[in-house]
């Protein structure tokens, strides 16, 4: 019996460091995340479910030669696509004459933190794991991205243990109601995809665009206050096509959400602290004194409110 019981326990401490073994940390399962998403070659057909619409997407990915390739499809309505060739992403989108500019992100509904910085993210997000649960079919570990400022959203992700790729994303408020959520149906590994898309680079697409730079070299306004971690982008200027309104905008971005300020001058359909929010998508009017304020992102509303009565005014500043 004894020697039973040892046998018994020896076989069982065999099995323990598999059973056992350290599981790695929230921000290591990102990192790991990351880095599948953008070497692995795969196709994930998910829906987009906000408050009043279920959007289905289908997205591919490969890699080949060190070059990725992305493909974005929306699977109902109007065709829409957007395509990426290494550093060239080409929209195509019904009423909108095709273009392509040159970047590496896709401007498009993508499950989020795909090509997000991990480490720039986490100086301003806490990465927590809070268990385990399945998606799509498959066991993944569920990770939360927290604000340390309480200031913006936060995600909710479903991460697949065996292909690292995001299954699942809720976005969440401060009170914890889900906003949008990003949910996969189906995915599938497969490198045939490499040579397939890799033919992207014969096809006829339009040529890169030459974006302009910034026209506005100093601002007679300027954003006193935003939450820490948001760049600001160049300033720009330009006039509405329906009323010739003049308008200058500046954005603002910390690598996971994207706001921008607009300022114009008052007139008599200006809106006094109207604000308006739709899912993640908030516009927080403002009038002060003959300006019109605007910020409009997906950042809540008190922090939107907070951005537009920061910002100050001078009229010597030049234009």
């Amino acid at each position: 019996m004894k020697k039973f019981l040892i046998s018994t326990l020896m076989l069982f401490s065999l099995n323990t460091p598999v059973a056992f073994a350290e599981e790695p940390s929230a921000e290591a399962l990102l990192h790991q995340m990351n880095k599948a998403s953008q070497q692995l070659n795969y196709e994930l057909s998910y829906i987009l479910i906000k408050k009043n619409s279920i959007e289905p997407i289908l997205y591919r990915h490969a890699r080949e030669k060190d070059q990725q390739f992305a493909h974005l499809v929306y699977l109902s309505g109007p065709v829409r696509e957007v395509i990426r060739r290494g550093d060239e992403v080409s929209y195509i989108e019904p009423g909108v004459e095709p273009f392509t500019i040159e970047s590496s992100n896709m401007v498009a509904p993508l499950i989020p933190m795909l090509n997000s910085d991990v480490d720039q993210i986490g100086k301003y997000y806490d990465f927590v794991k809070i268990g385990r649960a399945r998606e799509a079919g498959a066991p993944c570990q569920v990770l939360r991205i927290v604000p340390k400022d309480g200031l913006r959203y936060s995600y909710v992700l479903w991460v697949d243990e065996h292909s690292d790729l995001p299954l699942r994303a809720d976005l969440v408020d401060r009170d914890g109601e889900v906003l949008e959520q990003y949910r996969t149906i189906s995915y599938s590994l497969n490198d045939k995809l490499a040579q397939l898309m890799s033919g992207l680079n014969s096809v006829q697409l339009p040529e890169v665009l030459s974006i302009p730079k910034g026209n506005i070299k100093q601002a007679h306004w300027s954003v006193e206050w935003v939450p820490d971690g948001f760049k600001a982008m160049e300033i720009n200027r330009y006039r509405m096509a329906i009323t010739d309104r003049l308008v200058e905008s500046q954005m603002f971005s910390d690598g996971l959400f994207s706001f921008s300020v607009y300022v114009s001058e008052r007139d008599n359909n200006s809106l006094k602290n109207q604000l308006i929010r739709q899912g993640r998508r908030t516009v927080q009017s403002y009038v002060e004194g003959t300006n019109e304020i605007s910020v409009v992102g997906d950042i809540p509303p008190q922090t939107a409110q907070r951005v537009a009565q920061s910002v100050r005014f001078n009229p010597q500043g030049a234009k």
